[in-house]
């Protein structure tokens, strides 16, 4: 962990506490180049909160635009990404993914893009975790997602 990944979490929770105000869920994320310059920021949700496909860390990489080569860019978001941000990371091939949460949502998928070379940094950072934490007390959890979805919360 470095003070540039606190930084970058940082602005990420800024995004999730925008995601929560506007009723989503509270993730947020970043994509930064090598040196730590900010390419894109998003929320879950979107901008108004609504769009159920547009998560924090799709949002994020939209945000910064196609690059050329996203192999020595990092992810940073609030929560571990579920499957469906985990291919987009495979898919354009993002050589880093910091988490500030690693506890709220099965890590299943940081160990898959882990086990293909992406370098995976849980942060274990307690306002994450007390951010979804407080969400969820109020919206039920992960009660909203479809039935069919895997990788809810860990067990234990």
């Amino acid at each position: 962990m470095t003070a540039q990944h606190r930084e970058l979490l940082r602005l990420a929770i800024g995004e999730a506490d925008a995601a929560a105000a506007r009723g989503a869920l509270p993730i947020g994320a970043v994509l930064a180049g090598a040196d730590g310059t900010v390419l894109g920021s998003g929320r879950a949700g979107g901008e108004d909160g609504t769009e159920f496909m547009t998560h924090a860390e799709t949002a994020a990489v939209r945000a910064a635009g196609e690059l050329e080569d996203y192999s020595r860019t990092s992810l940073v978001t609030t929560m571990t990404p579920c499957w469906y941000c985990a291919g987009m990371v495979r898919f354009l091939g993002i050589g880093e993914v910091v988490v500030g949460d690693s506890e709220s949502w099965s890590d299943e998928a940081l160990e898959w893009l882990s086990d293909a070379g992406v370098v995976t940094i849980r942060l274990n950072d307690r306002s994450c975790v007390q951010m979804f934490a407080d969400w969820a007390s109020v919206h039920g959890g992960w009660g909203d997602l479809p039935a069919s979805v895997d990788g809810k919360p860990k067990a234990g």
